[in-house]
């Protein structure tokens, strides 16, 4: 019994195997803009598949907010941007990218539980469809910064299979 358990083990290994070497997810410089707790604030970042596989962010998750939510600008009929959640999340195609920048989609975070300071980190864990959990380390910037944080995030770091090297 016990080496029919280990045989299927490792026969689901070797299955999961393709799939897992398909996947190649970076996270490039992610940052939040420094808010007072208690109000709204937002992370940042692009999300780059070099995978075979097309993947989908469908949900983050930190301390760091009461509820967090994938988030979109769309414009109003009267021409006004307005935010709306994302359902469903966000495709990263195979071989593409998606950008999450000030005033396009977007990760909210609503109801800061502490200050976000310049210079602090905190940690977010991305939950993908196909390659599952990522926690990384978000840099909090000025909010009058460059929207790129050239060099201060997790770039030429990827996240291959579920042994990611982003902070795991």
């Amino acid at each position: 019994m016990k080496f029919l358990k280990l045989a299927l083990a490792a026969l689901a290994a070797v299955v999961a195997m393709p799939a897992m070497a398909q996947m190649n997810i970076g996270l490039i410089e992610p940052f939040a803009i420094a808010n007072p707790a208690g109000r709204t604030g937002a992370i940042f970042l692009t999300i780059d598949n070099g995978g075979a596989v097309d993947d989908r962010l469908v949900e983050a998750q930190t301390d760091v907010a009461e509820r967090v939510e994938l988030h979109t600008m769309i414009a109003a009929a009267d021409g006004v941007m307005k935010m709306r959640q994302i359902e469903g999340g966000i495709e990263i195609p195979a071989g593409g990218s998606h950008e999450l920048k000030r005033g396009g989609d977007h990760i909210m975070l609503l109801g800061l539980t502490r200050e976000l300071e310049v210079g602090a980190s905190f940690p977010v864990t991305l939950v993908f469809e196909q390659m599952g959990m990522v926690t990384i380390q978000v840099t909090v910037i000025d909010p009058n910064a460059d929207q790129g944080m050239q060099g201060h995030g997790m770039q030429g770091h990827d996240m291959q299979g579920h042994g990611m090297s982003g902070g795991n």
